[in-house]
């Protein structure tokens, strides 16, 4: 072949080429714009449309009209030869579902994380179009309903990520086709039903985690066929039977978290062949039988935990050979005999926990210095505590509780420096209480009570800065209270009860402004009640009965308004009862019983429903209560003469009162038409609105009010504008020094502008009186302004207050449980006791106000809609974002339950003094022991005290119930409201999906073991 012949076959095959790729050129960018079209589509039906993460996805148009842009330089969207392969959108704040999500355009996608969003609705069968997909993740999200069986059909997936959303119904039997999965986590959701055993087809399943669900039946035997699985937890299901003994063949798994379940029957001893397990968590079951000596084979073990079940017999000592243990619990079971002597040979051990149940013998562990955190309590434990205790450098919490401990207290004690917990109560200590004790500075409990001990009270106690509760009652403790008790500014617990204590109670007691909790019985304190105890006012319990208290019970008592026990009784006091007495919660229970009081009974207040009991033993007081005397009427012990007098005084008053009657009247006549003409001059400027019984709050004179509140706030001058809503602005107008209202203005452009909106806010306001909504003074209205009139309160909006720290820091524990707690009641009252029921649609701390005491009221009406029950209820989405119900987004219905969802929201942001945000997500989809505490609680503040972080936890409960994304679901606002304020079971608050406060010890560090895999 001659060289141009071989010339021409090159321009051939070159042509050729071209030709190839211009033509697959073309496909690609015609793929590519489709597959661009598809997914602007999906974007378009987010409900935050104006995301600013998504500004790169954008359609450019060529010269010819074409679609040019490709979607491989977008925000997330990874491409492979013109075509997406991998989108990546984790925590890119998504609102909206997969309705529209391109499944069926997306033909090379292999991965695909939409994770830590906002997604809701259906998981669409179309899912399974996506046949190249290797990755699902979608955790962290709000979808619901079933699992779509197609998702068998995706046999290339290697990772199905599920978790934390809200899905219902059964687990897919087709997932048992996904033959090359390695991860499956469906904890956190609502699935329930059997775990299928064609789940033991997944022979390269790594992670396999189901917790978190109402998974019934038994652990399929086939899940022992997963010998490539590394974790596997069933944690807080109701999975009932016996654990399989196939688990034993899982000799790769390092973590097994079985627990919370209704597990029966013994431990197999199969599990002692996992030998690389580092995690065993079994407690919160039913099983029972002893601890398999197989168990001690586990040399990798470092969490074992056994808390709350049945098991029986002797520890074996064959758990010392446990030499990575560092998490030892097997409390609240019935186990005897002495604990193994070596379990801490290695020094890793940390957390030890027997407590409750039939274990003798000495404490082992003597020279163990890695411990941390040591709970014995409630065993038949013995020994001297001063001998078989050494001295702990990183130990934190110590409990010894209702054992049969002696001997004196070493004053070693105080060389534990990291020590904040002791609590020794209900032992056989004897001798005085060490005065190396003050030095341990860093104490914050300390409960020796119900022991033998003897001596004073060290003044030396005054250094324990950071003590938090005290309790030495029940011992035999003599001589008087310290005069430094007064410097435990941050005690709030104190029980010096049933000792042998004399003198007078300091009054510098009064500068423990925390103390909640404080209780003198039984004992010889004498002299007078100091009258400085008035200023405790967070003081909840106040018990100095059996003593000898003298004097006349001190009407300053009044001030304590939280007080829900007063108990004087058995003492000398005399005189009368104060009356102030009645200002007191009308819930206290007070006891004056076996005193030398007299006088009358007041009636209001704690009075109302007083016993005879709670007054016997003072001879000398009266009054309605069965059982004590009448008192005598003051017109009894009258005289016939008397009763002349009072004829002829009534013949000489009558005609008196009859002509000053008429002077009034006339005088009243003169005044209404001197009204009458000045206001028929000043309608041109007001109009003073008399629809229905309105005009009855309008409670001042129009054209005054209006003048005056111009002056005050000089024309409303920015001067003088103390917040902004969204529906005008607020501002402070001093009428007089005695006389300071607030004034909102109505914006023109607001929907209150309208008449009948601003007839809405009004109508709402005058119907409901309650302690915990502001009060509506009046109104003006005028061609040129429309305001409302509220009282003024002083200590702003709750949002203002928790913005600034020295602020936030006065709104303690306790004023923000209270807030809570006002907050419910507002709320449960104008939703079920007003009628037709209100809806404020707008709550969140900037409509959240406090007075002087911290006392909060709901305030802004703007957006309240009065329901009817047999309408649709139907309105445009209102509210503060990050407040507004998420049902509000797509189905812009108004029920109470929006205001429900809020209160949630507000309840988490008065506990962290900030907006939740992303806790939100964290709280509903997971119990409140699983998330750090200390991350929940505003760190301004000191840690709570365990009695106040109960109450804290209990709120973080209802929190999470009223959070619910199914509003059907959600407790009305009575339940909450009851249930804070009457210290009801929550469980009532939540229904069957209550959570439970673990009475055992949970892993701080633990965090769940799902997220320690991630």
């Amino acid at each position: 072949m001659d060289s141009l012949a071989i010339q021409k076959s090159f321009t051939k095959f070159l042509f050729f080429l071209l030709l190839l790729t211009f033509l697959y050129s073309s496909k690609a960018s015609s793929s590519s714009a489709q597959e661009a079209a598809a997914l602007l589509k999906w974007k378009s039906s987010f409900q935050n449309k104006n995301n600013p993460l998504f500004t790169s996805w954008i359609l450019l148009r060529s010269l010819n009209g074409t679609n040019s842009s490709s979607p491989c330089n977008w925000f997330g969207i990874s491409c492979f030869n013109g075509s997406v392969k991998a989108i990546n959108l984790t925590n890119s704040g998504i609102y909206g579902t997969l309705f529209y999500f391109p499944f069926s355009y997306l033909p090379n996608l292999e991965y695909l994380d939409l994770a830590e969003n906002n997604l809701f609705g259906h998981l669409p069968p179309q899912v399974s179009n996506l046949t190249k997909l290797t990755d699902l993740h979608l955790y962290i999200n709000q979808l619901f309903g079933p699992l779509p069986k197609e998702l068998g059909y995706m046999k290339n997936l290697r990772n199905l990520l599920l978790d934390t959303n809200q899905f219902n119904g059964f687990i897919p039997n087709s997932l048992g086709n996904l033959t090359y999965l390695t991860s499956l986590t469906l904890y956190r959701n609502n699935l329930s039903g059997l775990i299928p055993p064609e789940l033991g087809n997944l022979k390269f399943l790594v992670r396999l985690t189901l917790s978190y669900n109402p998974f019934s039946g038994t652990i399929p035997n086939s899940i022992g066929n997963l010998t490539n699985l590394n974790f596997l937890s069933l944690y807080n299901n109701t999975l009932s039977g016996s654990i399989p003994k196939e688990l034993g063949n899982l000799k790769r798994l390092v973590s097994l978290d079985l627990a919370k379940n209704q597990l029966v029957g013994s431990v197999p001893e199969s599990l002692g062949s996992m030998t690389n397990l580092t995690y065993l968590a079994l407690q919160y079951n039913k099983l029972s039988g002893s601890i398999p000596l197989s168990l001690g084979n586990m040399q990798s073990l470092g969490y074992l935990n056994l808390l709350d079940n049945e098991f029986s017999g002797l520890v074996p000592s064959s758990l010392n050979n446990l030499t990575n243990l560092w998490f030892f619990q097997i409390s609240g079971n019935h186990f005897i005999g002495h604990l193994p002597e070596n379990l801490c040979e290695s020094e890793k051990l940390q957390y030890f926990n027997v407590f409750s149940n039939r274990l003798t013998g000495k404490f082992p562990l003597k020279n163990c210095s890695s411990l941390i955190r040591v709970r014995l309590q409630d065993n038949n434990l013995t020994g001297n505590i001063s001998e078989i205790f050494g001295v702990y450098p990183n130990l934190e919490y110590l409990e010894l509780s209702n054992n049969s401990f002696y001997g004196e207290l070493s004053s070693k004690w105080s060389k534990c420096k990291n020590l904040t917990t002791l609590l020794i109560a209900n032992n056989n200590i004897t001798g005085p209480i060490p005065p190396e004790f003050g030095d341990s500075i860093q104490l914050q409990i300390l409960n020796l009570s119900s022991n033998q001990l003897i001596g004073e009270i060290p003044k030396e106690f005054g250094k324990l800065s950071s003590l938090l509760k005290l309790d030495l009652g029940g011992n035999k403790i003599s001589g008087g209270i310290p005069q430094d008790f007064g410097l435990l500014t941050r005690l709030t617990y104190l029980d010096l009860s049933s000792n042998l204590l004399n003198g007078s109670m300091p009054a510098n007691l009064s500068e423990c402004h925390q103390l909640f909790h404080l209780n003198l019985r039984n004992n010889l304190l004498g002299r007078k009640i100091p009258v400085q105890m008035a200023k405790l006012i967070n003081l909840n319990q106040l018990d100095l009965s059996h003593n000898s208290f003298t004097g006349e019970i001190p009407p300053e008592l009044r001030s304590l308004k939280v007080l829900e026990l007063l108990d004087l009784s058995h003492n000398k006091l005399f005189g009368f009862i104060p009356k102030s007495l009645e200002q007191m919660s009308a819930s206290m229970k007070i006891d004056l019983s076996f005193n030398n009081l007299e006088g009358s009974v007041p009636r209001n207040g704690p009075f109302v429903n007083i016993s005879f009991e709670q007054l016997q033993g003072n001879k000398g007081l009266c009054g309605s209560i069965q059982g004590l005397q009448p008192c005598p009427s003051p017109y009894s012990r009258g005289k016939q003469g008397k009763k002349k007098g009072k004829k002829l005084a009534i013949i000489i008053v009558l005609p008196l009162l009859g002509a000053l009657g008429l002077f009034f009247a006339l005088f009243g006549l003169l005044i209404l038409y001197e009204h009458r003409k000045k206001n028929s001059k000043a309608e041109e400027h007001v109009e003073v609105l008399k629809e229905g019984n309105l005009f009855a709050i309008c409670t001042f004179d129009g054209k005054e009010m209006y003048k005056k509140i111009l002056e005050a706030t000089e024309e409303f001058s920015p001067s003088f504008c103390i917040g902004e809503g969204g529906h005008g602005k607020v501002y402070k107008a001093e009428i007089s020094p005695d006389n300071i209202i607030a004034v909102k203005t109505i914006n023109s452009s607001s929907e209150m502008a309208d008449h009948n909106g601003f007839l809405n806010e009004i109508r709402a306001l005058t119907t409901i009186k309650h302690k915990n909504i502001v009060k509506l003074l009046g109104f003006c209205s005028s061609t040129q302004h429309s305001f409302l009139l509220y009282e003024y309160l002083e200590g702003g909006s709750l949002a203002k207050i928790l913005s600034i720290e020295e602020e936030a820091k006065r709104l303690d524990w306790l004023k923000r449980v209270n807030i809570i707690k006002g907050i419910a009641s507002a709320l449960a009252y104008m939703h079920h006791d007003c009628s037709p029921p209100i809806v404020h649609r707008d709550i969140s701390s900037n409509n959240i106000l406090l007075d002087s005491d911290y006392e909060a009221r709901v305030s802004d009406f703007g957006t309240a809609k009065l329901l009817k029950m047999d309408s649709s209820n139907q309105t445009a989405v209102t509210g503060t974002y990050g407040y507004i119900a998420p049902e509000l987004a797509y189905t812009m219905k108004v029920t109470e339950k929006c205001d429900v969802y809020s209160f949630g929201v507000l309840i988490l942001e008065v506990i962290k003094g900030k907006h939740p945000r992303d806790y939100i997500t964290n709280l509903v989809s997971r119990t409140t022991e699983s998330i750090e505490l200390v991350d929940l609680f505003d760190e301004r503040l000191l840690y709570p005290t365990p009695e106040v972080e109960n109450v804290l936890i209990s709120m973080m409960e209802v929190a999470r119930a009223c959070l619910n994304a199914n509003f059907v679901s959600r407790p009305t606002m009575q339940i909450v409201s009851n249930s804070l304020t009457t210290g009801a079971q929550i469980q009532q608050c939540l229904g069957t999906e209550g959570l439970i406060i673990l009475e055992g010890e949970e892993d701080p560090l633990r965090d769940r073991q799902e997220e320690l895999e991630a």
